[in-house]
């Protein structure tokens, strides 16, 4: 393995570990009450947001859904304001008046994510309108899960793009359930890219949990969008291994089975990931080295969040389009 692929499937596996070891605190610290926010978690969808974030240039953009703490990561790998704004602080740029659903980070790219399904789109489709207008060479991307596009507005938003020709991406991430309702109960269709190839704009789709052929995915869309002046649809599918909204587990609610789950655990994104880097002569201890660097910046980001202030209380009408 080259020098430059070697750096970046290392690169590529940080990303991850850093999205995974921050969920695994959310997790272990949550029961303490100091993160008052609701929690929507990534876990089993890492590859797609690194793949995807790690494929686009620092200077383009990108909105999110609710379930947001790995796209933002990805894109930022600001943990210090992560975790600020899980403990509600005023360290945080937000202040911890956004919490894990509204995460935002402008100079970092990150242009917002938002709680209410597919509200993101349209307003990534405008940025990308007005990145076109100004010719700045800026892609904007934005995730969503397959239950946003029951939406009338992906379809709208879909539509405009594709009409305008603008340099945007959307990212199915389709893990199969609008929280807990199977596609089965909401689609009056078989294929939802068979439907969105029919507009004009590229279609790239996989079910992989691999980051590297996420990433190259990515890559070859971007081109695609480049060489024609097309937007892109990328497909990827993906298993939520916790509640829809919650840490825990959920099996005994009987939407899915737990069998489900372990199937999709033995190629767990990040597992996968390791194993890729040993099979290609990185050793054991330069990989631990990796994580406990992580695990250790993840830890001090939590410590300097819990001892942070919390912001004044006139701070909360500030910001606030009335």
């Amino acid at each position: 393995m080259g020098c430059c692929m070697k750096g970046l499937n290392i690169e590529l596996y940080k990303k991850m570990c850093l999205v995974r070891k921050a969920e695994e605190m959310i997790q272990y610290y949550y029961s303490e009450d100091g993160m008052k926010t609701p929690m929507h978690m990534s876990m089993g969808e890492e590859a797609i947001a690194v793949g995807v974030c790690h494929a686009l240039k620092a200077k383009d953009q990108i909105f999110g859904t609710y379930r947001s703490h790995a796209i933002y990561l990805a894109k930022t790998q600001n943990i210090n304001d992560f975790f600020a704004e899980m403990y509600g602080k005023d360290t945080a740029l937000l202040k911890g008046k956004g919490g894990s659903m509204h995460m935002c980070n402008p100079d970092g790219g990150f242009m917002g994510s938002s709680g209410i399904v597919a509200s993101a789109i349209p307003v990534a489709v405008g940025a990308s309108f007005a990145n076109k207008m100004s010719k700045n060479g800026k892609y904007v991307a934005v995730f969503f899960g397959d239950g946003a596009t029951n939406e009338g507005v992906f379809w709208e938003s879909l539509n405009a793009a594709c009409l305008m020709k603008l340099p945007v991406l959307f990212i199915c991430e389709d893990n199969g359930f609008a929280v807990h309702t199977p596609k089965s109960e909401r689609e009056g269709y078989e294929s939802l890219t068979d439907i969105v190839s029919k507009f004009n704009c590229h279609v790239i789709s996989e079910e992989t949990t691999d980051v590297e052929v996420i990433y190259n995915l990515t890559q070859d869309g971007i081109k695609l969008m480049s060489d024609t002046s097309m937007p892109l649809f990328l497909h990827f599918r993906y298993y939520r291994y916790l509640e829809h909204v919650g840490i825990c587990e959920d099996y005994e609610a009987g939407y899915r089975s737990r069998e489900e789950y372990l199937k999709w655990l033995e190629r767990d994104p990040v597992k996968l990931q390791r194993e890729k880097l040993l099979a290609s002569g990185i050793n054991d201890m330069e990989i631990k080295n990796i994580e406990s660097v992580i695990t250790e910046k993840v830890m001090k980001s939590i410590t300097k969040a819990k001892e942070a202030p919390f912001c004044r209380n006139d701070e909360l009408f500030e910001g606030v389009l009335v």
